[in-house]
Order: C-alpha cells, then structure tokens, then sequence
C-alpha cells in the first residue's frame, strides 16, 4: 500500500534519480518534477530517465518568463548583493521552483514534496521555508537529514553502486570536481578542489564567461533603458541588435558575458540554522555575465534620478532584502514589504544608460533621463547664478529637515 503521493525537485543527476529510486523503496508514489530555469538541459532525455525509473508522472516547467519578471527583475531593482559580492544568483532560483512544486502538489493531490539538497548549506531552507509558506499543511522529505539514507550513501561511491544495481544511467564520463547550479542569473561551482579559498580556478572551468586573456578585445557598447528601475530595452550601439522582452534582454546580456563580465572567486557566510545561528563559509567560483551588468548600469541610472535621502533609505533596505533573500525568506512577510518599499523607491529610476563592456570590467560612458535631478546650471561654471539666493534656500531646508529640490 502507497505511503502517499511525493512531488520530487527532480535534476535528472545521479542524487536526484537514486532520490527518486529511494522513495519509491519507501513506499511512495513519485512525482517528478523538473524547472527550465535557463540551464543548459536535455530535459526530454531527462523525462524519459525519471519514467524508466518509476516516476508516476513527469512535469517539465518552463519557467523561464517568471524567473526573469517576477524574481530577477526585483533583485536589479533592489541592487541585491549579498556581503558585497555575490549577486544571489542560486537564492533567488529556488523560491520560483518551489512556488511551482507546491502548485503541482496541489494540482495532484500530494501529501509530500522532496528535494535533494545537502543538509549542510542554505538550498534546504530556501526550499522548505517557501514550501511552508505557500502550503503550510504539506510535508516535507529531505532525504539527507533521515539517518537511513545518509547512512546508506555516505558518498558518491555509494551512490554509484546503488545506481548501478538499480539500473540508473550514470555518466560515462569522469565527474568534474565540483558541483554546478546553473540558470539564467548565473553558474556557480562549488566543492571539491574548490572548497579551499586558496586554490585557484581551473582554466577550462568557466562555461558563460571567458578568462580575460581569452576575451575579445575590442568593447561591446551597449544602451540599457530602464523604467521603474526594469530595464526594458538593451540595444548594442555597433550594430544594432535590439531586444525589448525581459527573457530575451537579460539572455542577451548573458551574451556579452564573453567578456568575463561577472563576479569570480569569492568566501560567503552560510546559515545552517536560522534559530540557532549555527554558519560556516563557502567557497566557491560564480559567473555573473548579465547580472552583472545590469547591477552596474542600474546603480548609474538610480544616482541620477533618485532623492539622496531615499537612496540612503533605500540603500539599507537592500542589504536586508538581500540578507532575507540568501536565507531563503522570499515568502515572509517582512521580505514582501521590503520589497514593496524597493518598489516604490523605483517609480522614478528611468532612463538611458550607455556603456561598454571589456576583458571582465563594465564601463559607464553616459547616461540621460526625462525625470533627471542633475541641474547643469547650478553646477557649471559657465552659467552665473544667485548663489546667495541659493545657499538661503539651503539653509531653509535644512532647518525644516526637508532635502533641497535637486532640480
């Protein structure tokens, strides 16, 4: 008899297939369910991979579109970066696959939901606080926190011979000694030779960018138009190419990530347990192409269009954002109001911003904007001005506390 029906976050990889087996072992009906979030998949081949193995039913989401929208546009406006360095590009990911799993567990009838996150670092709470969130009454099965499977599998040895004496498809090439999460934001490597911070990267390991020395050199010059803080059109100065919809602009962007345009090697802080505030560091190599671009020309066009003291304001609302986002608290309702404040922050963030891109730096070239603060009379010194006039007002504002009227 069926312990009950579990929606799996299904990979296609060796983990998530000997999961998928496991469960079934137990007694359960699986669900397979796998994002397009971007990565470079065979997601058919993987479809047929989770039905040979037993899977109840296979859904392949793409998810795409509402990746770019509704999770990695709010993070552009919010400037999100997370200790100064890492563009959140696995964090933000995994509330959008978990929203669609708990709707497909709804959709069928699923008592349980199962991903194949380690117990070690942040992707288990980011996937269980969004599925409690979105379906407080669902269960969760974690399978590298239950003593009988990570006592079972204490490595990858012993999950090769549990596939193959259950018949699941390994690679027949050696693994690459990291792991890899990879979407549209970005790829990160981790573990392995990587987990110490003093070991470098492989030359051959960047899949979206380049090395430097292997970069072209000669600039991409690109406009970026922004409005509510969105960009909403990217145009390539050279030759023209344009792209006005939000999946293809930022996959183009990921484009000009030829030219190692992103952040690299760095160290991050990682919680483990949010009540007891158990963390560690994590080492590891991310690529950052269109991100990173895009966190570069939006900080331009908000100094030229925002008010200093909501920018001051705004400013410390985007490390918070970025904190709740890393933790996994997308779903909670002090990252909802966090965000709607970001929002409002952003009603008057439009404009153009032109820049070149070359050998792993982002150039600001230009900017303009109809809702500017830049007053070119009152800073040139080839216009005269009643600059007694002028510092009263000042003074006025500042002892009202109001902020002078940049205009």
């Amino acid at each position: 008899m069926s312990k009950g029906t579990v929606v799996l976050a299904y990979s296609g990889g060796l983990d998530t297939s000997c999961i998928l087996v496991w469960l079934k072992e137990q007694g359960y009906d699986v669900i397979a369910y796998m994002a397009n979030i971007g990565q470079q998949e065979d997601f058919e081949a993987a479809r047929e991979k989770a039905e040979s193995l037993g899977a109840k039913k296979v859904f392949i989401e793409d998810l795409r579109d509402e990746f770019v929208e509704e999770f990695i546009w709010p993070t552009v406006q919010a400037s999100a970066i997370y200790e100064d360095r890492y563009l959140l590009g696995t964090s933000v990911a995994r509330p959008c696959i978990a929203r669609r799993q708990i709707d497909i567990a709804r959709q069928e009838g699923a008592q349980y939901v199962s991903h194949g996150a380690t117990g070690k670092g942040n992707d288990q709470i980011r996937f269980e606080l969004t599925c409690y969130a979105l379906h407080p009454d669902i269960k969760i099965i974690a399978p590298w926190r239950i003593p009988e499977f990570y006592t079972r599998f204490r490595g990858r040895t012993d999950l090769m011979e549990y596939a193959q004496k259950h018949g699941i498809p390994v690679p027949v090439t050696p693994r690459a000694p990291w792991s890899m999460d990879a979407n549209l934001m970005h790829i990160s490597y981790e573990s392995g030779i990587l987990e110490n911070p003093k070991n470098h990267a492989p030359a051959d390991l960047y899949l979206m960018t380049k090395n430097p020395e292997d970069t072209p050199t000669n600039p991409d010059a690109l406009e970026i138009e922004f409005k509510e803080g969105v960009p909403v059109k990217v145009t390539n100065i050279k030759d023209k190419t344009s792209k006005d919809t939000p999946l293809d602009i930022f996959s183009y962007l990921n484009e000009i990530g030829l030219h190692d345009v992103c952040l690299k090697h760095i160290v991050l802080f990682m919680c483990v347990c949010v009540c007891t505030r158990i963390c560690f560091c994590l080492s590891g190599i991310y690529e950052t192409p269109g991100g990173t671009i895009l966190f570069q020309a939006h900080l331009d066009i908000e100094a030229l269009t925002m008010d200093k003291e909501i920018r001051r304001i705004k400013q410390g609302l985007s490390i918070k954002f970025s904190e709740l986002l890393y933790n996994g608290f997308w779903y909670s309702p002090e990252c909802e109001f966090v965000r709607h404040c970001i929002a409002k922050s952003q009603e008057h963030v439009e404009g153009k911003v032109q820049l070149t891109v070359l050998k792993g730096q982002v150039y600001i070239l230009g900017r303009e904007s109809p809702k500017s603060l830049y007053n070119e009379e009152l800073v040139s010194l080839y216009f005269c001005v009643n600059y007694a006039k002028l510092f009263r007002l000042l003074i006025n504002c500042f002892d009202c506390g109001d902020t002078p009227v940049q205009k």
